[in-house]
């Protein structure tokens, strides 16, 4: 398996973090600098769930959520719930002056694809 340490090549990396959205535990993170990943992860779990739970209410629960985009005036955050496990899913920080949103996409989505069944 890839790990998030792939994440960090990306421009503009600040942070990344492998989420169960069922308890908002953290299976694995990584960051630079003082990015607080931990509440990050845990309030990124409450999105997640939120559009699950929205799916579910208007008949999409068979549908899959590739990404969520969260676009704030300096930052990027990127959430990828897996396709084995919709609650479990891969977040990225990235500083938005200096990311190439395309290729942090592509990288989740690989990124994604290399992780076991969880």
């Amino acid at each position: 398996m890839a790990t998030l340490d792939t994440l960090r090549k990306l421009d503009g990396f600040l942070a990344a973090a492998l989420v169960d959205s069922s308890s908002g535990m953290m299976l694995e993170s990584t960051s630079s600098g003082d990015f607080p990943i931990e509440i990050a992860a845990a309030a990124n779990t409450e999105v997640v769930r939120a559009k699950l739970k929205a799916m579910d209410a208007i008949g999409m629960a068979d549908e899959r959520i590739e990404d969520i985009l969260i676009s704030l005036q300096t930052q990027y955050h990127l959430i990828r719930p897996l396709e084995s496990n919709r609650e479990i899913f891969l977040y990225v920080s990235l500083e938005r002056d200096r990311a190439n949103l395309a290729l942090a996409r592509l990288t989740l989505k690989r990124l994604e694809a290399s992780i076991k069944r969880i």
